[in-house]
């Protein structure tokens, strides 16, 4: 047989050969995956944690995030009862509101969609559509349930001796102890988000407001409503929008500090770095590891030094910004020095420019779209990781984001914080996006 028989007859085989070597190859891979997601799934106990999740407790937390509860307490060792918005003191109704009815010594709450409360004593009936009545009293010193006749108590009913709960959707719940008998009833939407509950300004709507701002009868004799109206909004104690606006001023100067501080360290530092520009290899390596070394630790690690050694405060926070981001942008910078052209930097040298013109105009005109690429980019991530640094101590809005989150009752803040935040992630990413096109394409443009 001829060599070119041979090769025919051998090509096949080969194909076949690389084909499963191939297969074989992609199999070992996938089962290397494979063993490795198992690893993961067993290492991290996920069937745990899936077990011990509790979703209905997140559902709660999310209609605590968009809407409020009426709180109507009966104290039983004092025989009081008091009606307030999530229990406040300062948010307490001096007359019940409509759904409320106070009818000697018994209290009957409407809980819409047929649910109802009646208060008596020592005890409540809770009435359920389609179930019937649930009776729960106080008895020598235990909370005694008794379910309707011939009837099991719902799954939404935990009773207890020692307390009962009652939540059968997530607009209503009853709540009995030894103590209190307590009836929540929620409502959509924050609860004097614009002016406190003991404010005149309080249930007026938006456009008794706007009436009242330019209205020439005072409210308050030192101040015109217009300021009236401003500084209740401002002022507000539940909401403190005043203290919120000045925490994410503080947030954005931490960001906008540490951001171009970092820039503007690393750019002279860049050039030391940089192969075509520092021939001494030492300098090189001292520079080079100098930048890793910033940007090796993390800027959560960095604002947990500087806590230490400078206190609480923003300027921690625009630290550790500067400090990571400075080894970041030296990097970055300094590889755009090494890959610019040469041609023109030697042509800016032929007219007699100096070495600082020579930088100036056949250097940074160069790198410039990198350069603010770049340091814009940080910026808009900056203005999200100052809210993390600000929650470890370094203040600004995520300061405010955790004491928010140390008590369940103040989830709607929580949201109304966290919104805040995207609102000026998305405004910082549309402006440094606006500054992009006209430093970078609008002068590309005139260059043509």
């Amino acid at each position: 047989m001829s060599a070119t028989g041979l090769h025919a007859a051998a090509g096949p085989t080969q194909i076949l050969r690389s084909v499963r070597r191939s297969f074989r190859l992609g199999l070992a891979v996938l089962a290397l995956v494979f063993a490795y997601l198992v690893y993961a799934w067993m290492a991290f106990d996920v069937s745990g944690l899936i077990a011990s999740a509790k979703p209905e407790r997140a559902a709660v937390l999310a209609t605590d995030a968009v809407a409020h509860k009426v709180h109507v307490t009966k104290l039983l060792r004092m025989d009081r009862v008091n009606i307030a918005v999530e229990g406040e003191r300062t948010a307490t109704y001096d007359t019940p509101p409509d759904w409320v009815k106070l009818e000697g010594e018994q209290l009957d709450v409407d809980l819409d969609d047929g649910y109802r409360a009646v208060i008596a004593g020592t005890g409540v009936v809770l009435s359920v559509p389609g179930y019937g009545d649930i009776r729960v009293g106080v008895t020598g010193g235990k909370v005694v349930t008794t379910a309707p006749e011939g009837r099991d108590l719902p799954d939404w009913v935990r009773a207890t001796p020692a307390k009962f709960d009652a939540r059968p959707d997530l607009q209503r719940r009853v709540q009995v102890s030894r103590a209190k008998i307590e009836v929540h009833r929620y409502f959509l939407g924050w609860e004097n988000f614009f002016f406190p509950f003991r404010s005149p300004l309080a249930g007026l709507s938006a456009g008794e407001v706007f009436d009242l701002a330019f209205s020439g009868e005072r409210l308050d004799p030192s101040m015109s409503n217009a300021a009236l109206i401003f500084r209740t909004f401002r002022d507000n104690p539940d909401w403190q929008h005043g203290a919120v606006f000045v925490a994410l001023l503080e947030t954005l100067m931490m960001a906008v500090l540490g951001t171009f501080t970092a820039a503007l360290v690393a750019l002279p530092l860049a050039f030391l770095a940089a192969r075509n520009f520092t021939p001494a290899g030492g300098v090189r390596f001292l520079v080079r590891r100098l930048f890793d070394f910033v940007r090796g630790i993390d800027m959560l690690i960095w604002s947990l030094i500087f806590i230490r050694a400078f206190g609480l405060g923003p300027l921690t926070g625009a630290l550790a910004i500067a400090f990571t981001d400075t080894g970041t942008l030296g990097k970055l910078f300094s590889e755009a020095l090494e890959n610019i052209d040469r041609k023109q930097v030697e042509g800016v040298t032929a007219t007699g420019a100096s070495r600082t013109q020579t930088y100036r105009f056949g250097v940074i005109p160069q790198i410039l779209p990198i350069l603010v690429s770049q340091t814009l980019y940080y910026l808009e991530s900056n203005t999200r990781s100052a809210t993390v640094i600000g929650a470890l101590g370094a203040g600004g809005i995520g300061l405010m984001l955790v004491e928010t989150m140390r008590t369940s009752r103040d989830w709607e803040n929580t949201f109304y914080i966290i919104i805040l935040t995207v609102i000026l992630v998305i405004a910082m990413d549309a402006i440094s996006t606006r500054l992009r096109r006209r430093l970078i394409h609008d002068g590309t443009d005139r260059g043509k």
